[in-house]
């Protein structure tokens, strides 16, 4: 349920009132008793989503999000240095390949 904000025209009255979102909006003052009550446009409230049923990630310490920084940068060598092997043992695969290849074009005769 929400609250909405009050304001008496008469005596200047201004409070706030929890009530239903389908009740009627109140006319009488509750200071003066004069029917010059008007409901004011609020600015709301900002919503914090707590407990079971949300993502466990929305509200992390920051010790652990900086734990997980650590973490994924110490990963990310890992990942990057094995790119670099795995490209240099197929370069050099490369090279074995086409320097055998052509050891055995240079025992054969090409016809005339």
């Amino acid at each position: 349920m929400p609250t909405y904000e009050y304001a008496c025209e008469n005596c200047g009255h201004e409070f706030e009132q929890f009530q239903s979102i389908t009740a009627r909006a109140l006319r009488k003052c509750p200071r003066c008793g004069k029917l010059k009550l008007n409901r004011l446009l609020g600015t709301g409230a900002g919503i914090i989503f707590k407990g079971s049923g949300f993502y466990e990630t929305d509200y992390r310490s920051k010790s652990y999000t900086e734990a997980q920084k650590k973490e994924s940068g110490a990963n990310s060598t890992t990942k990057d240095d094995k790119k670099t092997d795995t490209k240099e043992s197929k370069a050099s695969e490369t090279k074995a390949s086409d320097s055998g290849s052509k050891k055995a074009d240079k025992g054969k005769k090409k016809p005339a």
